[in-house]
């Protein structure tokens, strides 16, 4: 199993869809890792050798992945949230930031529906 970055890739997958596991590495980022390092990209993870590992391993130590890059993101967000600006104040509400509609729809940021009871009207 090809363990790079604290990620175990998918023996049975593609290498450019192996490197994808990585936070980070995209589809074209995996391709031009590949290109580089002269890797087939149809050659599955399980069928690199040690060799290719390590070149791929270098390639990938140049890039921002996994912990260094979440940690990039937060202080970005966090940053944001600091000076007040529009999008900080949507993180910090946790609604939308770009523009959305929020009148029906944004349930993966809103949270689940909260109802709100109607008034009952006084009998005379």
């Amino acid at each position: 199993m090809a363990r790079i970055a604290g990620i175990d890739l998918p023996k049975n997958k593609r290498g450019v869809i192996g490197l994808t596991y990585i936070f980070g590495i995209g589809r074209s980022t995996s391709k031009q890792i590949l290109k580089d390092n002269g890797i087939d990209e149809n050659i599955k993870v399980q069928d690199w050798n040690d060799d290719q590992l390590g070149a791929i391993r270098n390639s990938i130590n140049e890039i921002k992945t996994e912990g260094q890059l979440r940690s990039e993101i937060q202080l970005n967000i966090k940053r944001l949230m600091d000076i007040g600006c529009q999008r900080g104040i949507r993180h910090r509400s946790g609604l939308p930031l770009r523009g959305q509609r929020t009148k029906n729809n944004s349930r993966t940021r809103k949270g689940r529906r909260k109802t709100v009871a109607n008034k009952k009207k006084a009998t005379k």
